[in-house]
């Protein structure tokens, strides 16, 4: 994680998103170098290096988004989990704070159809090992969850709040509570970063066993989906707010 000074960063509340707006208008780029690639580089041997340069850019640019939502998590790992700067569409599609990194291998199968039998051995040996490390954090998440409405931190809080209505003498107590979600935000802290970890570590481990043109198609499959997903999100609450809009005029 971050070093500690991003606890007392001058970043404001809204930093994340502003950075997300700009990242994804280069993301669209992106999308658009790889589906041009995928026809300019019909003779792979000789447009090799070009078509791993664009790899190594693209896959620069996710990095630079785990960076940056590293940095955001560190200052406020509540709002990771509640992302206003996703539409509910796209909230759906999130586990813990992010993709599923199961998804990656349906979006290799769907965009690559030329896959060899050493390969599909592979990524059906990596599929497994992903899946049960998706299930060891998902079982820690959810122990998490649990400690937040089980004693001694649900007893603790009813404590403090009988204090505030009877007597000032509650330093103890709110220290205490302090502690508590110091400890509950530490958890969370943890739990982000090791499943961005999972999921960055699984795709360049796809590209890895991928030649350079199958991986053009699958980086060009993971935009699509995901500018897709954004689209339909953004166009479902403008339908919303327009029948909101409606309602209140009388209509």
């Amino acid at each position: 994680m971050p070093g500690g000074s991003y606890r007392s960063s001058s970043h404001d509340d809204n930093s994340f998103e502003v950075f997300l707006e700009g990242w994804l208008i280069r993301q669209e780029q992106f999308l658009n170098e790889l589906v041009v690639a995928q026809d300019t580089f019909d003779d792979q041997e000789s447009q090799e290096n070009d078509m791993r340069d664009l790899i190594s850019r693209v896959l620069a640019h996710y990095q630079e988004y785990y960076e940056e939502k590293s940095r955001m998590t560190y200052r406020n790992v509540f709002r990771a989990f509640s992302p206003t700067w996703f539409s509910p569409l796209e909230r759906s599609f999130l586990w813990i704070t992010g993709f599923n990194p199961g998804l990656i291998f349906n979006l290799v199968t769907d965009s690559v159809n030329n896959l060899s039998e050493h390969q599909v051995q592979r990524l059906n040996w990596l599929k497994h090992e992903t899946k049960a490390e998706e299930r060891s954090l998902t079982e820690e998440m959810a122990q998490i969850q649990e400690s937040v409405a089980s004693p001694p931190l649900a007893d603790l809080a009813r404590r403090v709040g009988m204090q505030l209505i009877y007597t000032d003498s509650i330093n103890t107590e709110i220290e205490e509570v302090d502690g508590n979600i110091d400890q509950l935000k530490t958890a969370l802290e943890n739990v982000v970063t090791d499943a961005d970890r999972l999921r960055t570590r699984t795709a360049e481990r796809v590209v890895d066993l991928l030649d350079p043109l199958q991986s053009l198609k699958f980086l060009s499959a993971v935009g699509q989906l995901q500018l897709r997903v954004r689209m339909m999100g953004m166009e479902r609450e403008a339908e919303r707010q327009q029948q909101r809009n409606e309602h209140s005029n009388g209509w």
